[in-house]
């Protein structure tokens, strides 16, 4: 892996998201999804600091705020959160606040972690003078007009409160469940789209140029924070005084003396999620003490006296209504269930994979089934199991059908694909992939876009994307003139993606982004790679013979070697790319390994990541699947688990060694 290219690839990935979740309000991946490339990039920028930049993602919350707004600077700056995922990460997170303050034990107090949109509203004299959403958190929009819409904020402020001079408070806006069903009914009946979640409503009503939109919404807001104009000896006397003084506040707080009552809590706060009138994802902990949080400080865009303890994925339950197959890009008819709409996660749901044959088999699966449903991690949602005590005996089990719903050509009763040579359902999925993100990324080439220019006529082969022009986009329904430009840009500015990201782009079955990648640095050309052969290939760290042989049964036919001709043909040309070599033996390589307490030669960091590039697996937490634990000083939590599962123990010197006994390849045999 090459560290620099690496770091630009996630930077790019998070800002991209970053751009479509607070401006564009229309996310693309779950907020798991996102959490694990932060961590990725976080984790990555501590190794190579030389590599940090003052615009990296890690280094501010959010995104830039919108042009048509006004700007707010934020100070103090509005910082993001870390996250914990389970009990292990907030026990870390409570050892390093008690390390760093050398006590044994914390007060926190803890607060749902509504799903919504951060703002600031500044009083003058009790006066409201001014909202703004956070931004990049150090600047963020002037949406005054939109905040005074809201009903439960106070415009004028008395007491105490209102004698400050400038009062400077944080909070969340958000809609109710209820509020948020009654506003897509509503847009339902007039034909407008439908939000995806309450998080996304909020954000665009708030956001809105009009106010009188946002006026029309049904928008309201908890405060949490107080940032000028009064400080307090502990957070729970801050949201006191607050709800003191007649501004919203959360009446949902709990005051945990030590850590076990926070669990307690989180336990409590879980069972009652579908309850609460509001969507929340998990529990923010705070240290109460406002000398000790002066004392913790602030880490890069995150302070240290703060984490949010994420709830697991939610599972809910809904009708199969039925079962239907989509075509890949590689024919395989992949089966999915199209479930009665159900909020799921905070995203209304109405599909769901059922991943393949064997998997639907298994867990038996029937049109007509009332079943969980999950969404974790991945965009499309997944049905986890049947409810087989609701069952009534008018399910029926779904059949792969014998003909292509695409071109209608005959399925291949045994591996399940479509026969047909120029399908167009495999034509406009190819042709999805080639464009997607971390392929020849072609902004604007989404799904619906693939279809239609496969349907149009206008592209029967990938290369014919390179040939397209203005007054042929122009001619498709629902598409102006903006749009045809920025696709034209898009698909001329993919012509210099990386070959490794162009290797991935055709589609060759098993060949992912990390193969491609492995390929891009052995071969360095098409012309190369295309000549292959089985020895050659198999020789390579990390490619197998079933792995070798899709690549070469992919450039034996000649259509396939002809489109790739084609499309270099068509301009696509390569940066000049520096490859770094791996590793290609080591006692490491396959193992699990969780890493507790600190190193004395090391730092936890520095550890993961040469036990990476020795082919083993850092995991987070402990359980009876990992190989090994290397428990260094002061370790907590997971050694007593690790211990009362019987796992294997190292201690540094143990870890050195294995590290030491893997010496550098080159990736090819010579």
């Amino acid at each position: 892996m090459n560290p620099t290219l690496r770091i630009a690839e996630l930077r790019e990935r998070i800002h991209y998201h970053n751009h479509r979740y607070y401006i564009l309000d229309s996310p693309e991946i779950s907020d798991l999804s996102y959490d694990l490339l932060l961590r990725e990039l976080e984790f990555l920028e501590k190794q190579y600091p030389h590599l940090q930049t003052a615009d990296s993602p890690t280094a501010r919350p959010g995104s830039a705020p919108q042009e048509n707004f006004g700007k707010v600077s934020h100070s103090p700056p509005m910082l993001s959160l870390a996250n914990a995922f389970n009990t292990e990460e907030l026990g870390e997170f409570n050892q390093r606040v008690c390390t760093l303050l050398g006590e044994s034990s914390i007060a926190y107090i803890c607060e749902p972690k509504l799903d919504g949109l951060a703002v600031s509203v500044s009083y003058v004299h009790g006066q409201l003078i001014r909202g703004s959403s956070r931004g990049n958190g150090e600047m963020g929009e002037d949406i005054t007009r939109n905040i005074l819409t809201l009903q439960n904020l106070p415009k004028k402020l008395g007491g105490e409160a209102g004698a400050c001079e400038l009062l400077e408070l944080r909070g969340e806006v958000f809609i109710q469940k209820a509020d948020f069903q009654k506003l897509n009914a509503s847009r339902s009946q007039l034909g407008e789209p439908l939000f995806a979640n309450p998080r996304n409503a909020a954000a665009g009503s708030l956001r809105q140029l009009d106010a009188r939109i946002s006026a029309e919404r049904p928008l309201s807001v908890f405060l949490y924070e107080v940032a000028k104009g009064k400080t307090f000896a502990s957070h729970l006397q801050k949201l006191e005084w607050m709800e003191n003084h007649g501004l919203p506040i959360n009446p949902l707080r709990f005051y945990a003396r030590r850590l076990e009552e926070v669990e307690t809590f989180y336990n409590q706060l879980l069972q009652q999620r579908a309850t609460l009138p509001y969507e929340m994802d998990g529990l923010v902990i705070k240290v109460d003490c406002t000398t000790l949080r002066e004392r913790l400080g602030e880490a890069s865009k995150n302070p240290r006296w703060a984490v949010a303890y994420k709830f697991p994925a939610e599972e809910v339950e809904t009708l199969v209504e039925d079962i239907q197959v989509s075509v890949g890009r590689t024919g395989v008819l992949t089966p999915f269930a199209l479930l009665r709409p159900v909020m799921v996660g905070g995203a209304c749901i109405s599909r769901a994979t059922l991943h393949n044959e064997e998997e639907l088999a298994r867990k038996d699966i029937r049109m007509g089934d009332w079943v969980f449903v999950r969404r974790a991690g991945d965009v499309i949602p997944e049905v986890i199991a049947p409810i087989s005590s609701r069952r009534t005996g008018n399910e029926r089990p779904f059949s792969f059908p014998k003909q292509c719903p695409s071109c209608q050509a005959a399925v291949n009763p045994t591996t399940r694909r479509c026969t047909g040579p120029s399908c167009p359902a495999q034509l406009s999925a190819k042709l999805f992939h080639f464009g997607s993100k971390t392929a020849m990324d072609i902004e604007g080439l989404g799904e619906q876009r693939c279809e239609q220019l496969i349907s149009s006529g206008l592209v029967k082969r990938l290369v014919d994307i390179y040939g397209l022009n203005f007054s042929q986009l122009m001619a498709l329904p629902r598409m102006g003139k903006k749009s045809c430009q920025n696709l034209l840009s898009a698909i001329e500015l993919s012509k210099t993606r990386p070959l490794a990201r162009f290797i991935f782009a055709l589609g060759i079955h098993q060949v992912g982004e990390i193969t491609a990648k492995t390929l891009a640095a052995v071969f360095q050309n098409m012309e190369a790679l295309m000549q292959a052969t089985s020895e050659q290939l198999t020789t390579i760290h990390d490619i197998g013979p079933e792995v070798a042989r899709e690549i070469l049964e992919h450039f034996s036919a000649v259509d396939n070697r002809q489109l790739v001709d084609d499309l270099l043909a068509a301009g696509i040309a390569f940066p000049t790319e520096s490859f770094q070599p791996t590793e290609s033996f080591s006692p490491l390589r396959g193992k699990r390994i969780v890493l507790t307490g600190s190193l004395r030669t090391m730092s936890r960091e520095q550890a993961k990541m040469e036990i990476e590039k020795r082919g083993g697996k850092t995991m987070a937490s402990v359980s009876a699947k990992i190989d090994w634990v290397v428990a260094g000083e002061e370790a907590g939590l997971k050694l007593q688990k690790a211990k009362a599962l019987g796992l294997q123990l190292l201690d540094e010197q143990q870890l050195k060694r294995l590290l030491e006994s893997s010496p550098y390849e080159e990736l090819m045999s010579k």
